[in-house]
């Protein structure tokens, strides 16, 4: 990973081994950019990034998932896990860009029967090359118009850009 030790620690705390901790930091360096972007509530919904049903059976939970239902109770900002993993990908930590951008195409779609207008915040742990979270934006725009006038992201840890 490419950024701080001490921010690599922190996440994966958080995701591979559930530190209630760990999660708290995370929650809380989101939760500062929302309220710095003071954002009118009900204007916005959070959507989480998904993890695949092998992570989350490794982690024995759904961990964007659940740090963004903790976000939305504290900020009051709505919420919608709309997006769903719908093939394999492979894992990004040894991939360049151009192979991080190949790996995630065509990686989410919606859920069924969900219908989504207004301005999207995608909440993720750890941006790189902004290869999933340029992903997720497709997948809520997928339903043929404009799903969301905009689609923002909000993420724990910026990492430094790979080439």
């Amino acid at each position: 990973m490419l950024y701080t030790p001490t921010a690599s620690r922190i996440i994966l705390a958080a995701k591979e081994n559930g530190l209630r901790g760990a999660d708290d930091l995370l929650i809380t360096a989101i939760i500062h950019v929302l309220n710095k972007a003071r954002l009118e509530r009900g204007y916005f919904t959070l959507v989480p990034i998904p993890s695949s049903k092998q992570s989350q059976r490794r982690r024995g939970r759904r961990f964007i998932v659940d740090l963004t239902k903790t976000i939305s109770q504290t900020t009051g900002i709505g919420i919608s896990d709309c997006l769903q993993v719908s093939r394999q990908v492979s894992d990004q930590s040894g991939l360049t860009k151009a192979q991080r951008i190949s790996n995630m195409h065509g990686a989410f779609s919606l859920k069924s029967g969900v219908i989504l207008r207004g301005d999207a915040i995608l909440i993720d742990d750890v941006v790189t090359t902004g290869a999933t979270l340029r992903e997720a934006a497709r997948a809520l725009n997928s339903q043929g118009f404009l799903a969301f006038r905009s689609v923002s992201a909000v993420t724990a840890c910026v990492s430094q850009p790979l080439r």
